[in-house]
Order: structure tokens, then sequence, then C-alpha cells
């Protein structure tokens, strides 16, 4: 058999390079409750200067679990659950997320606010590029939703990040 020209994917190779919306809802929904655990576990550990934050994110990583729970139930979506999609090119990193760090316990506040970015960063990417491949509707709104979502809780780790590491708080 002969290999496909530079550039054609072959039939196998799309198959596998695909996925379903409902795939990537179940994966985000992990992703999401992952962390949500981990914060809730980690926040009596961390410093007492950082743990609203760790709190603060374990309550925003429930209520994006929540609302990736509630779309699910909608019966106004089963067909766009079933569709397929291309799998995001930010999908092993963010995949990758779902396997937490041990931070120890006594973690300081820059391990936690690097994690935390890296974690912000990745939810980022993926709904972003999931908000522009999805078809429009509610799965395509709750992506861009998240994605900006995403995106201004990283922009404010990044600032408290600097506070605390870069002014000499760590």
């Amino acid at each position: 058999m002969s290999e496909p020209a530079e550039g054609h994917i072959h039939g196998k190779d799309r198959l596998r390079a695909s996925t379903t919306v409902g795939e990537v809802l179940e994966t985000a929904i992990s992703f999401e409750r992952t962390a949500r655990d981990f914060y809730s576990g980690l926040a009596p550990k961390v410093s007492k200067r950082i743990r609203w934050l760790v709190d603060e994110l374990a309550v925003e990583e429930q209520r994006h679990v929540d609302l990736f729970t509630d779309l699910m139930k909608r019966d106004d979506i089963n067909e766009m659950v079933q569709a397929n999609i291309a799998v995001p090119a930010s999908d092993p990193k963010f995949s990758d997320c779902i396997h937490l760090p041990d931070l120890g316990d006594n973690p300081d506040d820059q391990s936690v606010l690097q994690y935390a970015l890296g974690r912000e960063h990745a939810a980022m990417e993926q709904y972003r590029e999931l908000s522009e491949t999805t078809e429009p509707g509610p799965i395509r709104n709750l992506f861009a939703f998240l994605a900006d979502e995403e995106t201004e809780h990283k922009a404010e780790l990044e600032k408290l990040y600097y506070e605390i590491v870069h002014s000499g708080g760590v």
C-alpha cells in the first residue's frame, strides 16, 4: 500500500484525529472536577496569603462542572453531542492536567501559582479552540464563555504571581 501524499490524511488517521462533542464534554467535566478536588484538598496546606485564592479556584471549578453537567442534561443538544469534531491541537496538554502534581504537605506559594497558571492556560487554549470548531449553538457558546473566563483568571493569576513572587513575597 502506498504512503499518502504529504499533507493528505489517511482515513484511519482522520478517524483517530476526531472525537465526538460528547467525549470532549466528558473530558472537560473530568478536567474541572479534578481541579476542584485538587484545590479543595490543597486549601488547608497552603499559606494563609493565598488560601483565599485556592478556595476561590475550587468554587470556580465546581461552577464549571455544573455548567457542563447542566448542558449535558439538555435534550435539545443530543444531536450536537453525537457530532464528530477534530481533536483540538491543545488536547494532549489539556488532558495531561487531569494528572495532578504532588505539591507536598506544605507547598510554597510559587509552586501553587505556577500550577494554577499552567492549568488556566491549558483550559483557555482548549476552550478557545473548541469555541472555534464546534457548531454554532449552546455548546459553542459555553466554550466561548469559558475561554473568556479562563483568560481572565489567567490574567488575574499572572498579576498575583508577579506581586507575590517578583515583589519578594516568596
